[in-house]
């Protein structure tokens, strides 16, 4: 999405033009190369996938994350998107955070979250505030826009969260635990709610999570990482497709196998 010299957003689809988000040998090391984080992590994640990357706790996922948006620089490696390399944040990369508190603003109501990043683009007041209420309306919280957010619940305000990533019209969604913070059932709603936005607006995801259930039922791909230093040591393609349900794929032998597949890498 981008905007007219009179601050109205040009007419483009999410269903046009899409690009890979790819890493080559990305190589993260702290305190001048003596602690080594990532080595040699390659990924691709294809226009409209869901990728998820699982690995126990303290292996660098959030690091990763934070190098493939262009917020820290790797160590070694590249990463693309399409033909450009990324070094700096870039428009069609969002992030979307575990803490949704604190990556919303509290005395800004939900619409103005929404559509503050627009205003750093020139989209005029009236267009961007129409874009929120759309926007918001598509993660289910019609006419919600005047409410602060702590008035709202917490899946709520993730909610919000997830419809500033979709207002911005980035190609690709970083999320770091983004359901890591919300009570179970709301966090299955979310998943589906996150699954009906790949398949409406086409956008791709890059998924970080602790819940090896949640990567198995969301991802088209799983991505294992073995920590000291963290590495790439199993890739697991899910068989589901699109359609999939909280009952049935959870109860799919498939799932079973792997989830087990996941669980015996990690454990290691």
């Amino acid at each position: 999405m981008s905007s007219n010299r009179d601050g109205t957003l040009r007419d483009s689809s999410r269903h046009g033009s899409r690009h890979a988000l790819v890493i080559e040998n990305l190589t993260k090391t702290y305190a001048e190369g003596s602690v080594a984080v990532l080595e040699d992590i390659n990924l691709r994640i294809d226009p409209g996938e869901i990728e998820s990357i699982v690995g126990p706790s303290g292996v660098g996922k959030t690091t990763l994350l934070r190098c493939l948006a262009g917020i820290m620089p790797p160590t070694s490696g590249r990463v693309f998107f399409g033909d450009r390399e990324i070094r700096s944040p870039i428009a069609e990369l969002s992030i979307v955070f575990q803490d949704y508190g604190r990556s919303l603003m509290p005395w800004m109501k939900a619409g103005q979250n929404v559509a503050f990043p627009l205003e750093g683009r020139g989209v005029r007041k009236s267009t961007r505030m129409a874009a929120a209420e759309r926007y918001l309306a598509a993660v289910g919280l019609p006419g919600m826009s005047k409410k602060y957010p702590w008035q709202m619940s917490g899946g709520q305000q993730q909610r919000v969260a997830i419809a500033r990533a979709l207002a911005y019209e980035a190609e690709v969604l970083l999320m770091d635990e983004p359901f890591a913070s919300v009570d179970a059932q709301t966090r299955f709603d979310l998943e589906d709610l996150v699954l009906e936005l790949r398949n409406e607006f086409e956008v791709s995801m890059l998924i970080v999570t602790h819940d090896i259930d949640e990567a198995v039922y969301m991802a088209d791909r799983i991505v294992v990482l073995a920590k000291n230093p963290a590495s790439v040591i199993d890739v697991v393609d899910i068989p589901f497709g699109r359609d999939r349900n909280q009952i049935t794929t959870r109860a799919d032998p498939r799932f079973v196998d792997a989830r087990s597949r996941i669980l015996a890498q990690i454990r290691k």
